[in-house]
């Protein structure tokens, strides 16, 4: 289940405009826990996964409908576990 919500939020960075830049300062890091519910109208950007096989925390900021800008922390599998 972890891996849908981490794959879910990676989708949403497909929406992210490289490059963005603005004055606008995100508000306290809110904590995700399944069952939260994100009103994400915009991604503004996504932190780097590390190369590690361990479960690391990733930070995800954006707009929500009302243009607010909101930064939140979830747990994801770093990108360093091989499957064989």
């Amino acid at each position: 289940m972890k891996n849908l919500i981490a794959l879910l939020l990676a989708g949403f960075a497909t929406l992210a405009v490289a490059g963005e830049t603005s004055t606008v300062q995100p508000s306290a890091v809110e904590h995700y826990s399944y069952g939260t519910k994100l009103d994400i109208a915009r991604v503004v950007s996504l932190s780097t996964i590390p190369n590690v096989c361990e479960v690391v925390p990733a930070t995800m900021t954006y707009e929500d409908s009302q243009g607010q800008r909101h930064t939140v922390e979830y747990q994801v599998m770093g990108d360093g576990c091989s499957m064989h």
